[in-house]
């Protein structure tokens, strides 16, 4: 009799063990799937504009047209004749319109008017609630920290910092190094100082930052191309 018993409780002694193995194996995989969460999540970077206005919205959804310039001239000298008054150049939504240059720390990087996952790909971006560069006020430009601003936070105050386009050159130096949260906005609002705002996110191995760190630069001079003399190639 007792092993009839002991045979009739076989079945679930391996049930049980079947589905012991099961439920670890699930454990197991979800433990292993949370470092690449974080890793999927490091990688796509939240940026203080990360959800645009809605006219860059419209942009992303009805197919963001990039446009590449690779014929901005990044030299003072032989570019053309150069005075303190000129016009600008607006740009449209995902147009390159400017190189941002910064010798001390060997940063050359194209900027893109707007911001979008795609256009931060293959630059900085320059949110166009800032003004456009040449006019009065807050210019605020930023990149990714793994990428194009890997080295923002090597700036030292009394750098200088160039920003290139087709009509001007535009020269600033940095005043200023600051750490702020995303939530604080006081650094990218509009101005009516004339400045350049840099920033990116905290370096972080995993995870999404939501301190920046940034560089606030005074102008020093704008020097705009004569009319006609726009950025001779």
């Amino acid at each position: 009799m007792a092993k009839s018993k002991q045979k009739n409780h076989a079945p679930v002694f391996i049930l049980t063990a079947v589905f012991m193995l099961v439920l670890s194996a699930a454990v197991s995989a979800g433990v292993l799937m949370i470092p690449y969460e974080r890793f999927r999540t490091y990688l796509h970077i939240a940026f203080m504009n990360q959800m645009p206005a809605p006219s860059e919205q419209s942009n992303g959804v009805t197919g963001l047209v990039i446009t590449e310039n690779d014929q901005i001239p990044t030299e003072q000298t032989g570019q053309g004749t150069l005075s303190e008054e000129g016009n600008i150049i607006r740009p449209s939504f995902g147009d390159q319109y400017a190189v941002l240059s910064c010798e001390k720390i060997g940063l050359s990087v194209p900027v893109y008017w707007g911001s979008s996952p795609e256009l931060l790909e293959r630059g900085a971006c320059q949110t166009t609630s800032s003004v456009v560069i040449g006019e009065t006020g807050n210019v605020v430009i930023d990149a990714h920290v793994n990428t194009f601003f890997s080295d923002l936070n090597q700036i030292q105050v009394g750098d200088e910092v160039v920003l290139y386009t087709e009509y001007g050159i535009f020269t600033y130096q940095a005043k200023e190094l600051v750490t702020f949260e995303n939530t604080e906005k006081k650094y990218v609002l509009p101005s009516v100082e004339d400045k350049l705002t840099l920033y990116t996110c905290q370096a972080q191995v995993l995870g999404t930052s939501t301190t920046r760190v940034g560089v606030i630069c005074d102008m020093v001079s704008r020097k705009f191309y004569q009319a006609g003399e726009e950025a001779q190639r």
